[in-house]
């Protein structure tokens, strides 16, 4: 463990090489493994610039040491990097969750090729198809295969030797008709290896291509009369068209690409990813990351692609994504010297691969929703964007009851105010209530504010009910200011409350005069917003209806003998005042009486006459 001095002179020692770097916390542990072209330029600029970020400075706080690797170039130092957060997983890292648990498909390095599954990655010249994120789309390929191709499904091991002498039996697979019988030299070396070329092929994604070839191998078949092996070939043929008819064309470029697409909010981060060969849909996986608050959406992406294209996964002329990621240029390098020839990094701004860039989101957006909904079931089925919220506000306890206030006037006029109440992230419409502003002259929001909550939690004290998880002011300082004065008025102590702006959607805590920006991908934020913008609703809803019966009763007063209890009388039981303008005389007189009836119809009736004689 290193003290502050030490790291001071390492930090002044740095290198100007490639390599990797290690942050270590006190306790000895990594806590975060990064690359840098530049090592001195880039470890330094943790320590001695602004950092703004979120993650980057809580980060920096735990760092009490830091190791170097040096390497030749940068392609060496992101290979490094990579390999070492896979093995120490670190904090500060994004890293993939339960990648050990991932099965791939094997096919072994011997004369007779085995077709498996397994979680153990063997260098042993062995080929690997996956990872398989869906271990139901692995059990289906699995099972396409053992249809269409005749490979052995025991674990012998069959080699020239082992067939002169005779050694093995055919079993009940090549009776029934789902294995050649190599074990007994029914099926050469070169045959087999030929249909282990076409699985191949088809676990690539490259079904018509592998249709095509068939068919030519069934013409030849015709052709030097090997009728038996044309109808084997023929059945072959007509199960993977059978595969190929499913598989949906999404591009009509035919080209082979993948549509990368991650929904992250908070710790939790999804990748989805379409696989796409001669302009099909050949297949998705998913992968779950996990990742710090305030990750950079860059840094994700270049994660997402440095875990996912191993080795053993295929990597096809072109990546299609919505952002582009940190060091683009290093990661298409790596790329091409993994995929041995040139890969594309393409942010489309529009047309089909942009259509195709939405549809991969959605899918992102629903599978990080699957993974929140996990969680909630963890927190006893709280909705997990209360979750969010708390973390957002630090808040101490889940904010279950929320209440929002707002102001609504034209011009000083018809004062209102609203407020609303959220129950577990829905509204609870039996619990909102109405003001009307009765002490304030004028368009002054902040004294208005002051007036709705004393009204409201001073009836709350009276009858000993306690406050809400949080108070809401749509607004800025200003409005906070009059609540927070309010409530320590009336000797709360122990309250939540907080404003929204509405300009950039800050958020104003008390005791704190410059607002704080919640993530704008957070789930917490999104609420806030809702909660805010129901309070608007029904406050503009409410001073839309007080001012407009203040100018139809207007006109009813106009009346001479009409007062405003008349009008309000009139309007509850007929309604609006075109309906009372063509009430008959008789409807007016059962509801205001026989006199004052009419009176309103001769009004209304003789402006109408005057008007047609004037027309």
């Amino acid at each position: 463990m290193a003290s502050n001095e030490q790291l001071e002179t390492k930090l002044n020692n740095l290198p100007s090489s490639s390599g990797v770097y290690q942050f270590i916390n006190d306790n000895g542990k990594i806590i975060y493994v990064g690359k840098a072209k530049n090592l001195r330029n880039r470890v330094r600029s943790y320590f001695y610039s602004n950092v703004t970020n979120i993650k980057t400075a809580a980060l920096v706080c735990k760092i009490s040491s830091l190791e170097l690797i040096v390497t030749d170039n940068e392609i060496e130092a992101l290979v490094l990097e990579n390999n070492l957060i896979k093995q120490f997983k670190p904090r500060y890292n994004v890293n993939l969750k339960d990648d050990k648990s991932y099965p791939y498909i094997k096919i072994t390095n011997e004369p007779y090729p085995q077709i498996y599954t397994t979680r153990r990655v063997i260098k042993d010249g062995s080929k690997y198809f996956g990872p398989y994120t869906d271990v139901r789309n692995m059990k289906s390929s699995l099972r396409m295969i053992n249809q269409v191709f005749k490979i052995r499904s025991c674990k012998l091991n069959i080699t020239e030797v082992s067939i002169d002498k005779k050694k093995f039996k055919v079993c009940l697979d090549y009776h029934i008709k789902k294995c050649g019988g190599p074990c007994e030299g029914f099926v050469s070396e070169k045959e087999y290896k030929e249909m282990v070329d076409e699985v191949i092929k088809l676990l690539k994604g490259k079904t018509d291509d592998l249709i095509k070839d068939l068919k030519q191998k069934m013409a030849d078949a015709v052709i030097a009369l090997e009728f038996e092996n044309a109808a084997e070939l023929r059945d072959r043929l007509e199960h993977l068209e059978a595969i190929s008819s499913k598989q949906k064309i999404v591009s009509t470029d035919l080209q082979d690409r993948d549509i990368i697409s991650i929904a992250y909010e908070g710790k939790d981060s999804a990748c989805s990813i379409f696989i796409i060969r001669s302009g099909k849909l050949v297949g998705k996986k998913q992968l779950n990351l996990s990742i710090e608050i305030g990750e950079d959406k860059e840094n994700i992406y270049a994660a997402a692609i440095k875990f996912y294209y191993s080795e053993f996964v295929e990597i096809p002329n072109e990546l299609i994504m919505d952002t582009e990621p940190a060091e683009a240029e290093t990661l298409v390098e790596w790329l091409n010297m993994n995929a041995a020839h040139k890969v594309k990094l393409i942010v489309p701004q529009r047309g089909e691969l942009k259509s195709l860039v939405k549809m991969c989101s959605e899918n992102a957006r629903l599978q990080l929703k699957e993974i929140q909904l996990q969680k909630m079931k963890s927190f006893g089925h709280v909705p997990y964007v209360l979750s969010a919220l708390q973390r957002d506000l630090r808040l101490k306890d889940l904010p279950r009851k929320i209440e929002c206030f707002d102001i609504s006037n034209l011009q000083g006029t018809d004062t209102v105010a609203s407020m609303v109440v959220f129950e577990d992230a829905k509204p609870k419409k039996s619990l909102y209530r109405k003001f009307i502003i009765k002490d304030v002259v004028g368009p002054d929001d902040f004294s208005s504010m002051r007036e709705v909550i004393k009204r409201r939690y001073s009836r709350l004290k009276e009858e000993n009910q306690t406050l809400p998880d949080l108070i809401m002011v749509d607004g800025g300082k200003g409005q906070l200011s009059s609540a927070i004065e309010i409530l320590n008025e009336l000797g709360f102590k122990n309250y939540n409350v907080i404003g929204l702006a509405k300009r950039l959607e800050e958020v104003f805590f008390p005791n704190n005069s410059e607002p704080e920006s919640i993530p704008k991908t957070s789930s917490g934020l999104k609420l806030l917003q809702q909660v805010r913008d129901e309070a608007h609703r029904f406050a503009i809803t409410f001073h839309r209806q007080r001012r407009s019966k203040r100018t139809i009763a207007t006109e009813l007063t106009e009346i001479a003998g009409i007062g405003e209890s008349t009008a309000q009388q009139l309007l509850t039981k007929i309604g609006s005042l075109k309906e009372i303008k063509e009430s008959p005389m008789e409807k007016l007189a059962t509801v205001i009486g026989k006199k004052k009836g009419e009176l309103v119809y001769k009004h209304f009736n003789n402006n109408e006459a005057k008007k047609r004689l004037e027309y």
